[in-house]
């Protein structure tokens, strides 16, 4: 089997927002990408006409396949977790159905926000920080999520687990203490593309040169920190999230 990376989403739009340039950079080295976004983005003040949560729900699910399709998504899926209310949803839910994912796309490298919930600070990033924090960390424990197991799946430890970081905050935000930045993408050649996912989210559209001029501030780079590894390592700057990842 090739390389696999699993990104751990918040919601649709954030794929291309915080992780655009980066999807599509190892889509076009041949890794096989992989998106879960935990929520269908129900409680978007913007909401392009659309009157109820449930008819916003399912646009923004037709928006989310769209962007992942321009960034070459191998496979990109929607759960049903609450917009702006993962901190109300019981974790050891969330963690079960992220080590579900895990142990059957078996990638080696994940990658999430930050706990700080990205520039933005918002509550939701950093839900889903946490959660897919732990679930890569209990994926590989044969005393967790047991029943699995006995359903076909193996314990699978990623190799690999990445948060985004920047280099800048908003200054109209709550505070944010990011992680140190350890890992580079050179996204110059997808910038555009990226920009261009985000836009076909086009319910969020009052946000797009907002979202454009923070693109803009952040540079032709996305930034990462190593938050665990399965092998004991020195921190090193890097520029490569599969540097000393041999495909399995």
């Amino acid at each position: 089997m090739g390389k696999r990376l699993l990104c751990v989403t918040a919601h649709p739009d954030d794929e291309a927002g915080g992780f655009g340039g980066t999807l599509l950079y190892y889509a076009e080295r041949q890794v096989e990408t992989h998106v879960i976004c935990l929520t269908p983005g129900q409680a978007a003040r913007h909401r392009g006409g659309n009157k109820s949560d449930e008819a916003l729900s399912a646009v923004r699910r037709v928006e989310f396949a769209a962007a992942c399709k321009l960034l070459k998504v191998a496979h990109g899926e929607v759960l049903d977790y609450p917009d702006a209310k993962l901190h109300t949803v019981p974790l050891d839910l969330v963690v079960g159905e992220l080590v579900e994912h895990i142990r059957r796309i078996r990638p080696q490298v994940v990658m999430t926000f930050g706990a700080e919930g990205a520039v933005t600070a918002h509550p939701d990033h950093s839900m889903a920080a946490i959660f897919a924090t732990m679930a890569y960390h209990w994926a590989s424990h044969t005393n967790r999520y047991s029943e699995q197991l006995s359903n076909g799946l193996e314990p699978w430890m990623a190799d690999k687990l990445y948060w985004a970081t920047a280099g800048f905050k908003l200054p109209d935000r709550q505070p944010i203490a990011p992680a140190p930045c350890t890992a580079v993408i050179d996204i110059a050649p997808f910038l555009n593309a990226k920009i261009e996912a985000f836009k076909l989210h086009t319910t969020q559209a009052p946000l797009f040169p907002i979202f454009e001029g923070n693109v803009r501030q952040r540079g032709t780079v996305e930034m990462f920190h190593l938050a665990a590894c399965s092998r004991p390592i020195a921190i090193q700057q890097e520029t490569d999230l599969f540097a000393g990842v041999e495909a399995n």
